[in-house]
C-alpha cells in the first residue's frame, strides 16, 4: 500500500494572506499607488516581505486582488431575470471601482499593465477568471429562460460592462447615480437578448 505524499512546506495561512490584502488596500487608499511598496504592506500586516513575494510576483498583483477582487467572493445574483443579474453584477463593479483604493490604483496599475504583457496576461488569466465564471452561470440561467441566446460571447461582454464602469467611474470621474447599473444593464441586456 502506498501512502499519499504528505504536502510540502507549511500551508498557507489564510490569517495573513487577508491581513496583506486589508494593509495594502488601505495602503494604497491612503498614500497612492506609487507610494506603496511591499515592504510598507510588510510591516503594516506583521508579515515579511518574502511572505508576500511567495504569493504574488510584483506589487501591481497584490495591489490588483486586493482593491479589484472584492465582488467575485459574493454569491452569484439570480434575480429571476437577466437584466436584474446583470444590474446587481454592474452595481457591484460600480461600487468596486468608486472605492478610495481603487481610483488611486487605477493610474499606477495601468501603467504597469501597458509596460508588461506579461502582467496583463496573468491578471486576465489568473485573477479575472472567477468574473467570467460568475457571468457564465448568469448568462446559462438566462438561456435556459430563454432570454439569451446561446452563442453570447460572455468574455466579450465582461468586457463591455467592466469596461463601461472603468470608464464612466475610473477614467473620467463621474459619480455613479444610482440608475447608471441599470442602465448599463439595460443596453447590454436587450444587445444580447434572444430573437
Amino acid at each position: 500500500m502506498t501512502l499519499p505524499e504528505a504536502p510540502r512546506g507549511r500551508p498557507r495561512d489564510t490569517r495573513a494572506h487577508q491581513a496583506i490584502l486589508t494593509a495594502t488596500a488601505e495602503l494604497v487608499a491612503e498614500a497612492g499607488y506609487a507610494a506603496t511598496s511591499i515592504g510598507a504592506v510588510a510591516a503594516r500586516a506583521g508579515t515579511g516581505k518574502d511572505t508576500i513575494y511567495r504569493r504574488w510576483s510584483g506589487k501591481a498583483e497584490l495591489v490588483y486582488e486586493a482593491v479589484f477582487t472584492e465582488t467575485e467572493s459574493g454569491p452569484v445574483p439570480d434575480t429571476g431575470s437577466l437584466t436584474g443579474d446583470l444590474t446587481a453584477l454592474v452595481e457591484a463593479l460600480v461600487q468596486e471601482f468608486s472605492a478610495p483604493a481603487a481610483a488611486a490604483a487605477l493610474p499606477g496599475l495601468l501603467a504597469d499593465f501597458a509596460a508588461n504583457p506579461g502582467l496583463r496576461s496573468r491578471i486576465r488569466g489568473h485573477f479575472l477568471a472567477p468574473a467570467r465564471t460568475r457571468l457564465a452561470e448568469v448568462f446559462e440561467r438566462a438561456v435556459r429562460r430563454g432570454e439569451a441566446d446561446s452563442a453570447v460571447p460572455v468574455d466579450l461582454v465582461l468586457d463591455t460592462l467592466a469596461g463601461a464602469v472603468f470608464f464612466h467611474v475610473g477614467l473620467v470621474g463621474e459619480p455613479a447615480g444610482p440608475r447608471l447599473a441599470g442602465q448599463l444593464a439595460g443596453l447590454v441586456g436587450r444587445g444580447i437578448e434572444a430573437r
